[in-house]
């Protein structure tokens, strides 16, 4: 078979080409007469600029900015020149405000104050030389709806008026609501229900993003979607986006399976993310989608309206969530041998 790999990053224990490397290692190990093609893929969150790197061939710059507890911290962002000649800044939010940035004993404390200035310091570096500048969105441990990065461009006078502004959003999510960027995604970098309904009420007091607010992906982010659409930001699929310029298409026309992955196969996969977008190209093509992931918890009538034939967790197949972590390279090329033979069969 000629099986095509093209996963997200895995958490904060596989990058996207770890993963992809891992899963065709053990898929080489158990079917060696099988042509595998990797394609590392992101959704704009973590790993966004490393997919692109390679894509494009464009120019990794770094730079010193405010994390999220307002530390120094090294970020970087891609400068990389489109065919029609204009230059393009790829900018990764979590590089600045990611919540691998964040000591998981102090999120209770930080999921109130975390700041989203960094953001805004990349985006007043890219502009010096770049036409369009585009901002992933995903994996932030920020929800202070953009607020630090309005700032950041504000103290440093940055004009925008003659850039093309893209928020590369991995979720569909609006600003407010039980759908919205605090009860959604609060509790995942540390907020109490009390917590949550604080930071609620403190974007919906922040009368910039009111207008949009209930705009698709203005709740990525923390809110830092909303903000950039505040700016006259266009919205894009962040795996739509990496799709494209990766050539998933191309790749995916000359497969026979297709493998893609996350750290978690959950129901926010099925709002945007890049497990989606894959399927969905797969299924176009009358292809066979099947998912490995650290952990899966959508159920099969789910995964098969997204797509997706079948999905494998990983900490199942090693006997628990720790053991799967403990090493993980280990736990994902076992699991993707396991899936091998199943398949051949």
């Amino acid at each position: 078979m000629r099986v095509l790999i093209a996963p997200d990053c895995f958490g904060g224990t596989r990058t996207a080409r770890e993963a992809a490397d891992a899963i065709a290692t053990g898929w080489h190990e158990a079917k060696p007469g099988d042509v595998v093609v990797q394609r590392p893929l992101a959704d704009g969150g973590p790993g966004f600029v490393d997919v692109l790197r390679a894509a494009t061939e464009g120019d990794v710059r770094h730079i010193t900015v405010t994390g999220p507890l307002g530390d120094a911290v090294e970020a970087r962002w891609l400068s990389s020149v489109r065919t029609d000649g204009r230059r393009v800044a790829y900018i990764e939010s979590a590089e600045a405000c990611g919540l691998h940035l964040i000591p998981a004993e102090v999120r209770p404390e930080s999921c109130e104050t975390a700041t989203t200035r960094g953001v805004g310091e990349l985006i007043a570096a890219a502009v010096a030389d770049n036409d369009v500048i585009t901002v992933g969105l995903g994996g932030s441990g920020t929800t202070d709806g953009g607020a630090g990065m309005l700032a950041a461009l504000a103290d440093a006078g940055v004009d925008l008026t003659d850039i093309s502004l893209v928020a590369a959003s991995d979720v569909e999510n609006p600003l407010l609501g039980p759908h919205g960027a605090a009860r959604t995604f609060g509790p995942q970098k540390g907020a109490s229900p009390e917590a949550v309904e604080r930071l609620e009420a403190k974007l919906a007091a922040m009368e910039v993003l009111h207008a949009v607010a209930d705009v698709p992906g203005a709740g990525a982010a923390g809110g830092l979607g909303a903000a950039l659409l505040s700016l006259g930001a266009a919205v894009t699929s962040g795996a739509g986006l990496v799709r494209e310029l990766t050539g998933l298409d191309a790749a995916l026309d000359d497969a026979d399976l297709v493998i893609t992955g996350e750290g978690s196969f959950d129901w926010q996969s099925l709002r945007g993310k890049l497990i989606t977008a894959v399927a969905s190209g797969a299924a176009d093509r009358g292809i066979p989608c099947i998912a490995i992931a650290g952990q899966v918890s959508v159920g099969r009538r789910e995964m098969g309206a997204a797509g997706v034939q079948d999905a494998y967790s990983v900490s199942e197949h090693v006997g628990s969530v720790h053991k799967s972590i403990a090493d993980a390279r280990k736990s994902l090329v076992a699991t993707a041998g396991h899936v091998a033979r199943q398949w051949s069969r």
